[in-house]
């Protein structure tokens, strides 16, 4: 385990996950802000991208578990993400839909933000958001995170304007 929340813990994914993260990737409501839902491919690349991260940085998207069951109900985590030509941690989140609105996605994020200054010494986090993704942001807004910049992000043939927020501690 990673770390705990009052409902939550988050651990490292594993191949296991496998089939909580094609209910997440393969969802085409959850995965709008990427304008596809994941191919079998796609999701065991995400997978595997993020053992690549906690071999390179000891860090990633993590499985987010509820405490009760044990059920993996998404991912949420700190990546390195290019933003001005320079490397900055992001807590990203994703949810399965049928655990939207109910809190999780904030209380996972800030959970990582708190560890990501406290565990791994970041003076500032960002999330990086699609402007389009209107609950996500309001996630970063409840997280302390406030609009510092925005930029066009060219993926899967599409321009898909962002919207940078940080939190500094």
């Amino acid at each position: 385990m990673i770390l705990q929340t009052e409902r939550l813990f988050l651990r490292k994914l594993t191949a296991d996950d496998l089939p909580a993260l094609r209910r997440i990737l393969q969802d085409k409501e959850v995965m709008y802000a990427y304008e596809h839902a994941f191919t079998e491919e796609e999701v065991r690349e995400w997978l595997a991208r993020q053992f690549e991260r906690y071999e390179e940085y000891g860090f990633g998207l993590w499985a987010v578990c509820r405490k009760e069951t044990g059920q993996m109900i998404g991912q949420c985590g700190i990546t390195m993400q290019d933003w001005e030509g320079k490397l900055v941690p992001e807590v990203g989140y994703l949810f399965e839909k049928a655990y939207w609105h109910r809190g999780f996605a904030t209380e996972a994020a800030i959970a990582c933000k708190e560890y990501a200054f406290h565990k791994l010494g970041f003076s500032q986090v960002y999330s990086i958001i699609r402007d389009n993704n209107l609950p996500s942001q309001a996630v970063a807004k409840r997280n302390g995170m406030k609009p510092v910049g925005q930029f066009t992000k060219h993926y899967y043939g599409i321009d898909m304007p962002h919207i940078v927020f940080c939190a500094s501690v």
